[in-house]
């Protein structure tokens, strides 16, 4: 089991961080919302709960849930620039059907 980030992800969460000036990491879940079901949730951890998992990627530290990690098990989050919009993406092996937005999704 893995969740991993591309260099763009990492190094905006080391920037992000770095500017809070506190955090271990970044904290990816999943919550029941939307037309497909879950979608996603990200936020920056200031700790670590004996229960979490947690994957090294780039020099970043990533905190899951033991209920997120069964759907995002394999998934690797980026960071991209489509013209003025940027942001997180998921790509996400589990995903059976996405809702038209892209906010929800199915396994």
């Amino acid at each position: 089991m893995a969740i991993t980030l591309t260099e763009s992800a990492a190094q905006h969460v080391k920037n992000y961080i770095g500017k809070r000036g506190k955090g271990v990491g970044l904290r990816l879940g999943v919550r029941t919302s939307g037309c497909s079901g879950l979608a996603y949730t990200l936020e920056f951890a200031d700790e670590m709960n004996a229960e979490d998992s947690h994957f090294e990627s780039h020099g970043v530290t990533v905190v899951i849930d033991p209920k997120s990690l069964v759907y995002l098990d394999g998934t690797e989050l980026d960071y991209v620039r489509e013209g003025l919009n940027e942001g997180f993406k998921f790509h996400n092996p589990n995903v059976a059907e996405q809702c038209g937005c892209g906010e929800s999704f199915k396994v």
